[in-house]
C-alpha cells in the first residue's frame, strides 16, 4: 500500500466527522470544549474499566458468566459517566440561561442544545474510532497490505476504517438520543442502547 491509501482509509473513517466538525463545531469554542471533554470522559472511563478488570484476567473461556458480568459492569459504568456528563451539562446550561437573563439575551435554543449533544457524541465517537480502529492503520502506509481471513478479496484496513466510521456515527447520534432521553426522564432506553453497542463491539 501507499501513503495515499493510508490517508484514504483514515478519511473513510473520519471524513464524515471532519465534515461535521468544520462547519458546525469549529465555529463555536464552547462546542469544541464539549467535544474535548467528552473525549476525555470516555478515555478515563476506558482506563478505569481496564484497570479494574485487569485483576481478573485472563477470564475462563469455558464459562459465559464472567463475560456477562464484564459487559454489564462496563455498560453500567459508562452509562453512569454519561449521566454525570449530562448533569454537568444541565448545570452549565442553567448557568448560561441565568447569565443570558441578566444580560437580556435569549436563552439556549433547542438547536443549541442539540449541537452540544452532537459535539459530545462526536468526541465520544472519534475517541472510540482512533483508539480501537485507526490505531491499527499505521501498517497501511507501508508497502504491503493484509486481507480479511474470511474473504481474501477484502482489505483488512478498509474493513477497519468502515467499522470505525460505523461506531463514530452510532456514538455521535446516540449522545443526542441519550441527552433527549435524560431530559424526558427516559433513562433505561439509553442503557439498553449502550448495552447493544457494547455487544456489537
Amino acid at each position: 500500500m501507499t501513503v495515499a491509501a493510508g490517508i484514504g482509509y483514515a478519511l473513510v473513517a473520519l471524513g464524515p466527522s471532519l465534515s461535521l466538525f468544520i462547519p458546525v463545531i469549529s465555529k463555536k469554542p464552547f462546542l469544541i470544549l464539549t467535544l474535548l471533554s467528552s473525549t476525555l470522559v470516555w478515555l478515563i472511563s476506558l482506563i478505569i474499566l481496564s484497570g479494574i478488570w485487569r485483576a481478573f484476567l485472563p477470564l475462563n473461556s469455558t464459562t459465559w458468566w464472567p463475560f456477562a458480568i464484564l459487559i454489564f459492569t462496563s455498560v453500567a459504568f459508562q452509562e453512569g459517566l454519561l449521566l454525570l456528563f449530562w448533569k454537568a451539562y444541565k448545570r452549565l446550561e442553567d448557568i448560561l440561561d441565568a447569565f443570558a437573563d441578566r444580560v437580556s439575551k435569549p436563552r439556549l435554543y433547542l438547536t443549541d442544545k442539540m449541537q452540544i449533544a452532537l459535539a459530545g457524541g462526536l468526541g465520544h465517537g472519534v475517541a472510540h474510532a482512533v483508539f480501537f480502529c485507526l490505531s491499527i492503520l499505521t501498517p497501511a502506509f507501508g508497502p504491503a497490505t493484509y486481507f480479511v481471513n474470511r474473504c481474501s478479496q477484502i482489505l483488512f484496513f478498509l474493513v477497519s476504517a468502515i467499522i470505525a466510521l460505523a461506531f463514530v456515527t452510532v456514538h455521535t447520534f446516540s449522545m443526542v438520543i441519550g441527552f433527549n432521553g435524560y431530559a424526558e426522564g427516559i433513562k433505561w432506553t439509553n442503557f439498553l442502547f449502550h448495552l447493544f453497542i457494547l455487544l456489537l463491539e
